[in-house]
């Protein structure tokens, strides 16, 4: 009976343990990300639109207008060395009253990647 009582405790743990792994190693993931180079993917590019936005907030209190990201790049208001990062590229609609920049997913075929938006809310969004 002993025995028993052990075995079936140790089948608790194991169960418990199982579950929290699974747990942690969905939790920390990007919304949609499926793998960690995936959320690292993910999360850069979404880190990236945020810089843009700031960027074009900032020139567009000194301009009165907002930029394009060539005009972004040549005027030192980012410093971002290439508009793409792995996996994602990077396109910015600009006028004077709005801005739209996007980070739009190049590698459709893997599951979780998605696109993403942001505008002068500074809210990053996935685009449907």
């Amino acid at each position: 009976m002993r025995g028993l009582g052990s075995v079936i405790g140790l089948l608790v743990v194991a169960l418990i343990s199982v579950l929290a792994y699974k747990y942690f190693l969905t939790s920390g993931q990007a919304v949609g990300a499926t793998t960690p180079v995936a959320t690292i993917d993910a999360v850069g590019a979404q880190n990236d639109l945020i810089a843009i936005a700031q960027a074009e907030r900032m020139y567009q209190a000194q301009n009165g207008r907002y930029a394009s990201l060539d005009e972004l790049l040549a005027d030192g208001s980012m410093q971002m060395r290439k508009p793409s990062r792995e996996g994602y590229t990077y396109d910015l609609d600009a006028s004077d009253q709005t801005f739209s920049a996007t980070a739009t997913c190049t590698t459709p075929p893997l599951p979780g990647c998605h696109s993403y938006s942001v505008g002068p809310t500074m809210t990053v969004q996935i685009v449907p």
